[in-house]
């Protein structure tokens, strides 16, 4: 079980790298979208680029994962009510869904209800 929790934070941590360093401008175009600021943008980036990283460092040293994950998740659930609310198709809600699933499995995991 520790094998997958390392695999889901690290799938986590580079989806969010692909997502936010090598496709800023899809999400310059989605903050947008939802009618958010620049800056409202670049801390939600920022966050997800930190709790990404605390994920990454929790494979090997002892960091609060569970705080990192549980973060994240908040940050992927506010990504689904965006969704939900300018109606994008199905397509767009799943990459979130994913990781928000991904980082409740990391929290229960390092929490100890795994």
């Amino acid at each position: 079980m520790e094998q997958l929790s390392s695999l889901a934070q690290l799938v986590i941590a580079v989806s969010i790298i692909i997502v936010w360093v090598f496709r800023f401008d899809n999400i310059v175009r989605e903050f947008k979208q939802y009618g958010l600021s620049d800056l409202t943008r670049n801390l939600v980036g920022a966050s997800k680029i930190a709790l990404a990283t605390i994920l990454v460092l929790g494979i090997r040293y002892e960091v609060p994962v569970v705080a990192a994950a549980l973060g994240m998740a908040f940050l992927m659930v506010c990504a689904q009510g965006f969704h939900v609310k300018v109606r994008n198709p199905l397509k767009k809600y799943l990459p979130s869904a994913f990781l928000l699933l991904l980082s409740l499995f990391i929290a229960a995991h390092h929490h100890g209800l795994t």
